[in-house]
């Protein structure tokens, strides 16, 4: 008994002499209130206080020395400097219940930098050769190194040998994506065995063993001709081009953080149908989840902008117009991944941006029409392999009922004072 009052008291202290040594090392704060509208609880809640709201309602903010807490908990958190969509606070909540509301503090330091230690859940990768030389097509020579940008030289096309696993690659401590950095631009799906970054050793064992099941995962999605999952495209005479002739294509590791990772990739000339558009596009993915957030910016009001997956003749596609309460979305679920087991594909979009469901030999094609040269839409893929995944139809379906419900009612995030 004396032995467990001495833990408990022992405890106690430990709590008592982190509250003060945070407080002493942000000793200004403010109060964020982060509300759940929907009558069900959620996880892995991802939660942007932007700099726009910080520079209005807090005085003196310091980016580079705050703490998120939840109550005693400290929350691992980051701040986009360099995400122009995302730019201020970034933390995942584990858990709201349904309706919940829940005060978050935010301690700073008016100045200083403080770095934290906060275990990585989320990261954006690009990596290509140097030291070598393009003979033909092919890069000859040369050791692999880790970019934040890359201007494709016009020599690279398809293995090409030249970028490692053939494209940036993100993930988090769910899914990993990459998608082709060359005429292809289409998006494929690591399966991930275990929840700690892998990118970073993916494709050094020799350039495409990841074809094989290794120790972390392996490629589970064969993409092909077809629009992969969420690939940007555009429905030319009723096919599914993807972005395959652009005069120019640069791309940038944007963030790479412990919560939150992004990518930018610029495309100058993409031809669509004799018609040429500057295509901006924007990957991000959040630790805890298995979404991708595609946002786009295009020039020239194209008619369209699609997007869908992979056809499987052996896997049904299944549809959901969505409502306004709930966001569409098109999805494949079975036994079609490489490793011939269970794989769920998805993407989900706004109801209002739908023009119509379609098919082509190659592709699930939703065709959707951004507003003001503007379109988002997510992504996902959900592997039987992953530790506690999902395991079968059902539970597919209700995840993804779940998430289209989230989407369409976002938590509400409002800093109410500062101390």
């Amino acid at each position: 008994m004396i032995r467990i009052f001495l833990s408990i008291a022992y405890l106690l202290f430990s709590i008592c002499a982190v509250s003060q040594s945070i407080t002493q090392n942000f000793p200004l704060s403010f109060t964020v209130q982060v509300s759940n509208p929907l009558n069900a609880s959620r996880d892995n809640v991802l939660i942007f206080i932007s700099n726009d709201q910080l520079k209005k309602k807090v005085n003196g903010f310091n980016s580079n020395a705050f703490v998120v807490m939840d109550g005693a908990k400290e929350i691992p958190s980051q701040f986009n400097s360099h995400d122009n969509d995302y730019p201020g606070i970034v933390f995942v909540l584990d858990a709201l219940a349904a309706k919940e509301s829940k005060s978050i503090l935010v301690r700073y330091n008016s100045t200083g930098l403080v770095k934290h230690n906060y275990t990585k859940r989320t990261q954006a990768e690009l990596a290509h050769k140097e030291g070598g030389k393009f003979e033909n097509r092919e890069y000859i020579g040369g050791t692999f190194k880790n970019v934040d940008f890359l201007r494709v030289p016009p020599e690279h096309k398809d293995h090409s040998w030249f970028i490692r696993y053939e494209g940036p690659g993100w993930e988090s401590d769910k899914v990993g994506y990459r998608f082709y950095l060359d005429q292809r631009n289409a998006t494929d799906v690591f399966g991930k065995k275990i929840s700690e970054m892998v990118l970073q050793n993916v494709g050094l064992d020799g350039f495409d063993s990841y074809h094989n099941l290794q120790p972390w995962g392996m490629d589970v999605m064969k993409v092909g001709k077809s629009l992969g999952v969420g690939s940007i495209g555009s429905v030319v005479n009723g096919t599914a081009v993807r972005v395959e002739k652009t005069d120019s294509v640069n791309c940038r590791i944007v963030e790479n953080g412990n919560v939150y990772s992004s990518i930018l990739t610029n495309y100058y000339g993409w031809q669509i149908n004799n018609q040429k558009s500057d295509l901006h596009s924007r990957i991000s993915i959040h630790a805890g989840t298995r979404l991708s957030h595609q946002q786009i910016t295009v020039s020239g009001n194209p008619e369209n902008i699609s997007t869908g997956l992979v056809k499987d003749k052996a896997v049904p596609l299944q549809t959901n117009k969505g409502n306004d309460k709930q966001w569409a979305f098109m999805a494949t679920y079975g036994k079609q991944s490489l490793n011939t087991d269970g794989l769920g594909l998805a993407v989900l979009f706004n109801p209002k941006d739908v023009i119509e469901f379609m098919n082509d030999e190659n592709s699930h094609i939703v065709k959707l029409k951004p507003t003001k040269g503007k379109l988002e839409y997510y992504f996902l893929a959900a592997w039987v392999g992953e530790p506690g995944g999902i395991q079968d139809e059902k539970q597919f379906m209700e995840y993804l009922n779940t998430v289209a419900m989230e989407l369409s009612n976002p938590v509400k995030v409002e800093i109410q004072k500062t101390k």
